[in-house]
């Protein structure tokens, strides 16, 4: 990974993209068929969404910190402890690596402030809600704001999101309901790494990477999926900005 970063005026930017997917250990064996509505991220047409992006800063920071959920609750974890570790926020110290400090899964809920969010025991058995994630972010000192689809809109949504993407050192994560968008089947939340302007689609880094590739998906439809009623909070769905303090 070090060497492609570093040689990123030699290297095609097509090439660069593959190499980092590769690198980022992005397999999609034997994942679900997505419905004609979406676009796997790993095929021709999806990488070119991404060449013609013009609001893509997140792609790469994502890219590198891209990992797959630990268990079939922690969508919300995994998606955490990428934008903790894009943003280079202080990690502890992950055993597995030690002596080395990096957000993991296992480590996330090592905070104690952190644990009187939520508890992982409670995160493995029922994930969490847009407002808990919200939380447990700012566990962690960074800046956060938590946008429920209920108190806003379409095209104000399209507008904070496109236009974050295009500035470096902040993160997007979307709350949503997976069968809104043609998947399976319940709420999910995932990082937004893109925005194609000429076909209206967000890239959604999908953490769940057993079951489906990163997907470009049509923002009314990412907009509806986000806007439905979580049942565990009695509120919409929504999304959360994420950068340092």
């Amino acid at each position: 990974m070090k060497n492609i970063l570093l040689q990123t005026s030699k290297v095609p930017f097509n090439a660069l993209i593959i190499g980092t997917v590769i690198a980022a250990g992005s397999v999609f064996a034997q994942t679900l068929t997505l419905p004609k509505t979406l676009i796997a991220f790993n095929s021709p047409e999806g990488e070119k969404l991404l060449l013609e992006s013009q609001s893509r800063e997140d792609f790469f920071p994502l890219s590198m910190q891209f990992v797959t959920q630990n268990n079939q609750a922690y969508c919300g974890v995994a998606s955490i402890v990428m934008v903790l570790n894009g943003l280079q926020i202080p990690a502890p110290e992950a055993p597995q690596y030690s002596p080395y400090h990096v957000f993991t899964q296992e480590n996330f809920f090592t905070n104690e402030a952190t644990r009187k969010v939520l508890a992982p025991e409670i995160v493995s058995r029922m994930g969490m809600t847009l407002d808990k994630m919200g939380q447990l972010l700012g566990s962690y000192g960074v800046k956060v704001k938590v946008y429920h689809a209920s108190d806003t809109n379409l095209q104000d949504f399209n507008k904070l999101v496109s236009e974050n993407l295009k500035q470096p050192g902040n993160f997007v994560l979307v709350n949503y309901l997976r069968k809104d968008i043609g998947q399976e089947k319940g709420g999910h939340i995932s990082p937004l790494a893109a925005y194609n302007e000429k076909t209206d689609r967000f890239l959604i880094m999908d953490v769940s990477r057993y079951k489906y590739p990163p997907v470009w998906v049509k923002t009314a439809d990412l907009w509806k999926a986000m806007a439905t009623t979580d049942s565990a909070s009695g509120k919409s769905r929504g999304f959360v900005f994420v950068s340092k303090n």
